[in-house]
């Protein structure tokens, strides 16, 4: 019997939180092994400029039991990428959880994986989900059958902790949360627009606006391929 299989699929400027969160919860999970996929070995430049090293490539990748996608302002290419979507695709139609943390929810919509399922993302992006076929859905974690799907980057630490506990039970999920000293307790209660303040909150939409339209031309662009995937 083969072992169990997570694989975290990355990108160039991707939000590197959005990956190393989970992967720090997820590589613990007994008896599994890990993978770093890219398109190449060459490593890969994070949004925060840290370079990623990756384990294997889309072609040498194994078969995969948990596809988890990442997010960032990478994003933004990765949803045009053929070799990358068709990756996310193949792998995807195997794997025993398709998963995706903050904008990488919109890479699984790309590649066909949200039709018709219930998803979150980064609060931002929210809004965008049901042009890659999602049924949006205000949680910081969101389960419809196999997928799961966290909202926006520190979201993915209790996205991990959750698809944790499905797989190893409360037990493991518990002793790796103690391991780790996850004990969330923010200096200001601003992690979500219904709690930040009202000055706040419009400083940040006049930051994401350009960002947001920008987004929106790209999804139009992938539009007939969504179309021919559903």
């Amino acid at each position: 019997m083969r072992e169990f299989t997570t694989g975290f699929v990355i990108f160039p400027n991707l939000t590197q939180l959005d990956f190393t969160g989970p992967l720090q919860v997820l590589h613990r999970l007994p008896g599994a092994r890990t993978e770093i996929v890219a398109k190449t070995r060459v490593p890969v430049p994070s949004g925060c400029g840290m370079a990623i090293v990756p384990t294997t490539t889309f072609a040498e990748c194994p078969p995969l039991d948990l596809l988890c996608i990442p997010g960032g302002f990478g994003v933004d290419q990765a949803i045009e990428d053929e070799a990358t979507i068709a990756f996310v695709r193949e792998q995807g139609a195997g794997a025993q959880y398709v998963t995706s943390v903050c904008t990488g929810a919109f890479i699984l919509g790309a590649a066909g994986l949200l039709q018709h399922t219930r998803a979150t993302t980064h609060w931002a992006y929210h809004h965008l989900l049901p042009r890659v076929g999602a049924i949006p859905v205000r949680e910081r974690v969101v389960r419809d059958g196999r997928t799961f799907t966290g909202g926006g980057v520190t979201a993915g630490i209790d996205f991990a902790f959750t698809v944790l506990h499905e797989i190893a039970g409360a037990s493991v999920a518990q002793a790796v949360q103690l391991a780790l000293e996850y004990d969330p307790q923010p200096p200001f209660q601003a992690g979500t627009p219904a709690l930040a303040p009202a000055e706040i909150k419009g400083a940040v939409d006049q930051r994401f606006a350009p960002r947001l339209r920008a987004f929106d031309s790209i999804l139009e662009r992938v539009a007939p391929q969504l179309q021919a995937t559903g």
